[in-house]
């Protein structure tokens, strides 16, 4: 079966939330299967992804992701709901156990077990698919119940979680309909996909029932050099500064000592050491920088590893709107 496309952007890149809409057009265009819109503290994803939904008439719509403290299991579960009815169908909710900035910072809750909160919120969202009410008694959450006005739905859309780490990435595949994970390289996410499949069987599930969907950060340009310090930058920002769990994984992964020195180098808020500290070994591993058609054939490979049914493309930082075009177009045929 064809390796399916999905497109992810981010809100800050658009200057109104109906820019949203005008992108997934264009890649419905293009021939992506998907478009997915991640959610810290920018806009709420709703809007825009109401927007892209109205805006189209077969591409997927997820989001990517919402964090369990940012909303109650119930407002999730109405959040799904609508964007459901609002895409005929097409929606994915995507999870994931947030980081300890986002839910501190931002939503002024202690990081207190995530993976646990993140269990019990799919539960609770699942009741109200089943049964129309929330009702739950938890170890996290106790919720009395009321009714879901709109009744218990025909077709209620799939979850998948974002995860990294074993444990975590075992309970999406147990309690997830699919898993979206971020900055594994071939053989990290080859083996990873042992973890998902032990969750899958311990709910009865096989690995072909979950859509595992990796993202993958990529741009492609004819300015190969320019192409590649872009995307230099990024993944050195992501494995040093952007919490500990992407360079955790990386390093878990079998990169360690360029783990240690990125984040040496963040502590002296040094970008530029930071970018330097990430060997061409590792940038090829974790994402595709440089000319289309390295790009395409890049994206084809890492398609191909089994158990994988949908690429997920992002961008690097810095990239303008001619390399994102040139990126979505030399990717828009590859699988």
């Amino acid at each position: 079966m064809k390796t399916e496309l999905d497109l992810l952007i981010r809100l800050y890149d658009y200057e109104r939330p109906q820019d949203v809409g005008d992108r997934a057009t264009e890649a419905e265009k293009l021939g992506f299967d998907r478009i997915t819109v991640g959610e810290t503290t920018d806009w709420n994803i709703v809007p825009p992804l109401t927007l892209a939904a109205d805006r189209t008439t077969e591409l997927g719509i997820s989001n990517d992701v919402i964090s369990p403290y940012g909303r109650s299991p119930a407002v999730l579960a109405q959040t799904a709901l609508t964007l459901q009815d609002a895409s005929d169908g097409r929606f994915r909710l995507g999870l994931g156990p947030s980081s300890p900035a986002i839910t501190e910072r931002w939503h002024g809750l202690e990081f207190d077990r995530p993976l646990r909160r993140t269990r019990e919120t799919i539960e609770v969202i699942r009741a109200v698919y089943d049964n129309g009410n929330p009702a739950y008694e938890g170890e996290i959450f106790d919720i009395a119940g009321l009714n879901y006005d709109r009744g218990v739905p025909e077709n209620p859309p799939p979850i998948d979680v974002a995860t990294l780490g074993p444990k975590a990435t075992e309970m999406a595949g147990r309690f997830g309909d699919g898993w979206a994970p971020q900055l594994f390289t071939k053989a990290g996410l080859e083996e990873r996909l042992e973890d998902l499949e032990r969750g899958a069987e311990l709910a009865g599930k096989n690995l072909s029932d979950l859509r595992v969907a990796p993202i993958v950060r990529c741009i492609a340009s004819e300015d190969r050099e320019t192409a590649r310090s872009k995307a230099r930058s990024t993944f050195a920002f992501l494995l040093g500064a952007y919490g500990p769990y992407y360079g955790n994984s990386v390093a878990e992964q079998g990169y360690p000592g360029v783990v240690e020195e990125i984040r040496a180098a963040w502590e002296e808020r040094d970008t530029d050491a930071m970018a330097a500290a990430l060997p061409d070994e590792v940038l090829d591993e974790l994402g595709a920088a440089g000319t289309p058609d390295y790009v395409r054939e890049w994206v084809e490979k890492y398609a191909s590893i089994d158990g994988v049914d949908a690429v997920r493309i992002g961008f690097v930082n810095k990239m303008n709107e001619y390399e994102k075009r040139t990126t979505m177009e030399a990717i828009a045929d590859a699988t």
